[in-house]
């Protein structure tokens, strides 16, 4: 396997990193950590699948950056996001680093880095690029706002899902789901809790578990959910259990990993549904028509219909899990 441009660049001298510790700011679980030392090396994620996989490694795992005198900033897709992670890094530690794919805009980071601090050294390959400055203020105004209401009403920040707006797909299920739902639901995926309040709407329900793997997602959910019927949970959908089942789920799962579609995480989803579910149990789920879930559907349920939608979304409605 080929060096990644961080092992590149610190092996090769090309960078010479600061003595103290070593934030690496929301690295993938795969993320090659091979050049860097270990006993001054912490994670920080707000991404629960990730978190869990680096823990399990044995590393020091945290949601929030502390004083560091590096910062790794591993460039989301989110821009937004991006933008912020590298205001934190300057806020908080003396040297940062900047790594990510061309798919995810670092190029475009290169730019606004250079247009502020002038020539930059940078490293190119694998479709990526590695640059690195001295922490700075200068982008003190990259920082997000604390979560705000946007015009629907609802709590959203940088880097959640739908931010500032109401995913046109989670609004058709919601106009869809019954007058009278399960006394017990949960809401797989629930980002920034726009279907879990929809449920809380409607009659018969005692309780809705709102399960969420980005950290930023159920900040946001928490102010917009302040039902006390709900209960917040961070963690990842695909493995959660529960006890006793649920008599209910509604979901709007993600069906991204990285820049491509990836289905089979959708169809994890579907699949933990229907492990979640009481044998009595309900699934309303909205998923991108062209996304191929029909057979994961009828693998996990014996009823399955298609209960609306429309050139964008279609809308399941399916019943009697089989495990």
């Amino acid at each position: 396997m080929s060096q990644s441009r961080l092992s590149s660049a610190l092996e090769d001298g090309s960078i010479t990193l600061p003595n103290g510790n070593i934030a690496l700011m929301r690295p993938p679980a795969t993320y090659d950590v091979a050049a860097l030392p270990r006993d001054r090396l912490q994670i920080v994620h707000g991404f629960y699948p990730d978190r869990y996989a680096w823990q399990g490694a044995g590393f020091e795992v945290s949601q929030s950056l502390g004083p560091a005198a590096t910062a790794i900033v591993v460039v989301p897709r989110a821009k937004a996001l991006a933008r912020a992670m590298i205001a934190e890094a300057c806020a908080r530690a003396e040297f940062v680093v900047l790594d990510g794919q061309k798919t995810d805009g670092i190029d475009s980071l290169f730019k606004s880095c250079r247009a502020v601090l002038g020539d930059l050294p940078s490293i190119t390959k694998a479709h990526g690029r590695l640059f690195w400055f001295p922490a700075t203020d200068a982008f003190a105004d990259w920082a997000p706002p604390p979560p705000a209401k946007g015009p629907d009403g609802f709590f959203t920040t940088a880097g959640v899902f739908s931010d500032g707006a109401v995913d046109a797909g989670s609004a058709l299920l919601a106009d869809l789901l019954p007058a009278k739902l399960p006394a017990r639901m949960a809401d797989l995926g629930a980002g920034w809790g726009y279907l879990a309040q929809a449920a809380l709407s409607r009659d018969g329900i005692q309780s809705v578990d709102l399960i969420e793997a980005e950290a930023l997602s159920l900040d946001c959910a928490r102010l917009n959910v302040t039902d006390d019927r709900a209960q917040f949970h961070w963690a990842d959908a695909t493995n959660f259990t529960a006890d006793p089942p649920y008599g209910g789920i509604v979901m709007n799962p993600p069906f991204h990993t990285g820049r491509a579609a990836d289905p089979s995480l959708g169809r994890r989803f579907i699949q933990a549904a229907a492990r979640l579910l009481a044998p009595h149990g309900k699934l309303w789920m909205v998923a991108n028509r062209h996304l191929p879930y029909e057979a994961t559907m009828t693998e996990c349920f014996r009823n399955v219909d298609i209960i609306g939608g429309n050139g964008a979304f279609k809308i399941f409605h399916a019943t009697r899990p089989q495990r």
